[in-house]
């Protein structure tokens, strides 16, 4: 890591002490990410198998894939068959999602999720896996269209990874006082937990499409979230919803 690099990321480390949800851990990830050609990523811990969505959701420290991606991959129960997901499970080591392309020539179902997911302008990632002091396995993944990352850029992100995921496992466990959402915006909430669309929300509650866009956009700012899956897993932790 030359002068230059250590700097940047000393920088980084001392800012990410003063986040306090995981939408400020973003704004301090994106500007250090970008000249990687890092545009989305999302981290949190593996849940057990057979959990089902409510319950992958909740194990998500933050999301910032595009929106669409993550609702069809926690949709269609994709980290069942995610190569990424089940290298952390066998695998200590970093890894290229070109590798991972390799290694799921075969596997159909694995080979439709990566190929989804380039749709998004995920064609190029790389997942570190990480641990808990519990145990439990975890993975920070980062992705873009075009990554060039050199060895030094890893040995970066690898620190970058490690110290977000632990400043976000801090903020999930210490969640700010005095969040409150008002009564529409927790139905709105509910609902999203059961993965229905905002058209479906809207039909539910008796209101336009764009009103229930707009109660969830109030609980996403509340939250301090910038997604709806992460959204729906703040709201569990925090007993807002069921």
């Amino acid at each position: 890591m030359s002068r230059k690099q250590l700097d940047t990321t000393l920088d980084f480390l001392k800012s990410i002490d003063g986040a306090n949800s995981p939408r400020d851990v973003c704004r301090k990830l994106l500007p250090l990410l970008d000249r990687l050609g890092i545009q989305n990523f999302m981290a949190g811990t593996i849940p057990h198998p057979g959990a089902d969505r409510r319950q992958q959701v909740s194990n998500v420290l933050i999301d910032f894939w595009p929106r669409e991606w993550t609702e069809r991959y926690f949709a269609k129960n994709y980290i069942a068959s995610d190569p990424a997901i089940r290298h952390l499970m066998t695998q200590t080591s970093d890894i290229r999602w070109d590798e991972l392309q390799n290694r799921c020539r075969s596997d159909m179902a694995a080979r439709r999720i990566m190929d989804e997911a380039a749709d998004f302008r995920l064609r190029q990632g790389i997942t570190i896996p990480l641990l808990t002091i519990e145990g439990d396995v975890a993975g920070f993944s980062f992705a873009g269209e075009k990554l060039e990352i050199s060895p030094e850029d890893l040995g970066m992100l690898r620190l970058v990874a490690t110290y977000a995921f632990g400043r976000l496992l801090l903020i999930r466990e210490t969640p700010g006082t005095g969040v409150s959402l008002a009564p529409r915006e927790k139905e709105a909430l509910q609902w999203a937990s059961e993965g229905k669309s905002e058209w479906e929300i809207g039909m539910i509650m008796g209101i336009s499409e764009h009103g229930a866009d707009k109660h969830l956009r109030n609980a996403r700012a509340k939250l301090g979230v910038s997604s709806r899956v992460h959204a729906v897993a703040q709201g569990i932790r925090l007993g807002l919803i069921v």
